[in-house]
């Protein structure tokens, strides 16, 4: 079984007003990944995701291929494990 992993990724692009953070849930619900995903003040988007690489890496694909969002730049990091964290919440 492969291991859980977290990570807090910074989208910034054409990501807020595009349905960005609904496109992140169903993305994350479809792929069995929990975690969060919130707009910033400066016009960026974080997301934190804790799944499989797999996992996590299928839900970016998702997010990516919607028709309205475009994401310039991507900056991420590994994060602790939320041991009792469930589902995939809008912030």
């Amino acid at each position: 079984m492969e291991a859980k992993v977290r990570k807090q990724f910074t989208f910034s692009g054409e990501v807020q007003g595009v349905g960005f953070r609904y496109r992140a849930q169903y993305a994350a619900s479809a792929c069995g990944v929990t975690g969060w995903v919130k707009n910033e003040w400066d016009g960026t988007v974080t997301l934190e995701a804790q799944g499989t690489e797999r996992e996590i890496r299928e839900m970016l694909k998702l997010i990516v291929e919607s028709r309205y969002i475009h994401i310039a730049d991507t900056k991420q990091k590994e994060l602790p494990l939320e041991e009792f964290e469930y589902g995939f919440h809008i912030r």
